[in-house]
């Protein structure tokens, strides 16, 4: 093994765990309660016998040492952005500061109930209204709502309110234009809103062109909605011109600022032309998210949309804060309360953290580190867009083909040297897409690390493919059969399914 190896090869004590239904022993407990203040009730006296539940057969019965065990072995076999660099394109998945969360599990925040009477509640409403506030600031829009849970749900927020607003002067508008390079969910977002939605491709630049724009644009098309950065990780570097277009022929200018990491404190949205934007305050604004949440999608909107805000809306009156449920012209209200504030506070606690200064200097460091990695592999692995990026960029297997080595081989090869891969087979625009978004949490001598692993990779498909095409070979678990875990997937425990007895398919 030469020094190289040394280096990135990550070894450890990884310990075997069964499940927890296959542990213990009858008359085990991991609790001791205290001493009934109350009499004895025998529950069949005040329960309907067909509402009480019976002994549960195999149910497993643990000290408390094995559960702490049990659940700390398994902890141990997950990876996240605590254990390292997690290079997902397009999603984000940088370093969360740890004061964060302890502002948001403050007693004041944590323990104050929804329904709490407007007057009792005047910090968090503050707080939701400043966080509004720094954010319209950020992408140069005029008012923002922090009701939506997610990104998506942002989306689906902002064409309701374009939808409204189109109903409301009168005009019926069928279709939403989408670049081939925009994210996933704006086309799912776009049929929710009951619109027809319209692909447009990008030119050979990787970017939306205001000729095309202008060749689909008609009385039609209600919005278009554009990623910026868009998923190749290049800046849309005609979006004004194309939003005067969109302006020009009655309809809206959508962005999905999933991306905004590579914009803040350089780039106002809202200079650019973009009337609606959600910004995704569980990725940009360092909230840990994944496993489905939890999340923030607010919306920030220029003037002409606000009337069509979701209520409640929070505002000011002298030093008083409230929520206000007359607005006309509002969509309704989009979630439960008001959105995800453990989230809200996080961010609110990050942006007061970095200031102004602090934020431009996060993209600063997002461009630079992406690119970086861009020029170091460039070499190694074909990059079809040879261009500076932004925050993320996009390489693809071409140079592995013929030595009958793709994609998923290399992303499965990284996870035996220690690495999540990065974000695989997306956008479509790509063939064999390798995303890569470093983040600017992470050190030029992380990053190294990762460059060098990948080069190393790169070499052994040149000279061993077949080290790519086992791969993983050190984990729990070898590669897997996908295609049947995707259409039969094991969701119920069966006593015969022993760990054991769970093979892997290679």
């Amino acid at each position: 093994m030469d020094d190289s190896m040394r280096r990135i090869e990550d070894t450890g004590l990884i310990q075997n765990e069964p499940l927890i239904f296959e542990k213990g022993k009858k008359g085990r407990r991991g609790c001791s309660l205290p001493e009934w203040e109350v009499d004895e009730v025998n529950p069949g006296a005040l329960i309907p016998s067909h509402l009480l539940r019976k002994e549960l057969e195999g149910f497993p019965q643990l000290s408390e040492v094995e559960v702490v065990r049990h659940f700390t072995r398994l902890s141990q076999w997950n990876y996240g952005v605590d254990s390292g660099l997690y290079p997902l394109g397009s999603c984000t998945m940088k370093y969360n500061p740890k004061v964060n969360e302890e502002v948001a599990r403050l007693p004041g925040f944590s323990k104050l109930h929804p329904y709490t009477p407007e007057e009792l509640c005047q910090g968090i409403l503050k707080v939701m209204f400043e966080l509004e506030t720094f954010l319209a600031e950020i992408t140069g829009m005029d008012r923002v709502t922090l009701q939506p849970a997610a990104g998506a749900q942002g989306e689906l927020t902002g064409l309701m309110m374009i939808r409204a607003c189109l109903r409301d002067r009168g005009e019926k508008r069928t279709k939403v234009l989408v670049p081939d390079t925009a994210h996933g969910t704006n086309c799912s977002s776009s049929t929710l809103a009951s619109f027809q939605m319209v692909g447009i491709k990008s030119n050979e630049r990787g970017i939306l062109s205001a000729k095309q724009v202008e060749e689909q644009m008609n009385e039609e098309v209600a919005a278009l909605m554009v990623t910026n950065p868009n998923t190749l990780g290049l800046f849309e570097e005609e979006l004004g011109e194309i939003s005067e277009i969109v302006h020009q022929r009655g309809g809206f200018v959508y962005c999905d600022g999933a991306n905004l990491n590579a914009l803040m404190g350089i780039v106002k949205l809202g200079d650019l032309g973009v009337d609606v934007v959600q910004l995704n305050l569980h990725k940009t604004f360092s909230t840990p998210h994944g496993g489905g949440g939890p999340g923030a999608g607010p919306v920030a909107v220029k003037r002409d949309l606000a009337p069509f805000l979701p209520i409640p809306i929070i505002e000011r009156e002298g030093e008083r804060y409230r929520l206000n449920w007359d607005s006309p012209k509002t969509i309704g209200k989009m979630k439960a309360f008001y959105g995800n504030v453990g989230v809200v506070l996080k961010a609110y606690a990050y942006i007061l953290s970095m200031g102004g200064e602090g934020l431009k200097r996060v993209s600063e460091l997002a461009v630079l580190n992406a690119n970086y990695l861009m020029k170091k592999l460039k070499d190694y692995y074909y990059l079809p867009y040879d261009r500076p990026c932004m925050h993320e960029c996009v390489f693809t297997d071409r140079y592995q083909e013929r030595y009958h080595v793709t994609t998923l081989d290399i992303a499965k090869r990284l996870i035996d040297y220690g690495f999540h891969p990065p974000t695989i087979y997306f956008p479509l625009v790509v063939k064999g897409a390798l995303m890569i978004e470093p983040a600017e949490t992470e050190s030029k001598e992380e990053l190294d690390r990762f460059i060098e692993t990948m080069i190393l990779i790169a070499k052994e498909a040149e000279e061993n493919p077949d080290l790519l095409l086992q791969a993983p070979q050190r984990v729990k678990v070898r590669r897997l059969d996908e295609v049947l875990a995707a259409r039969k997937p094991r969701l119920k425990w069966n006593p015969d399914d022993r760990v054991e007895n769970i093979k892997p398919e290679c």
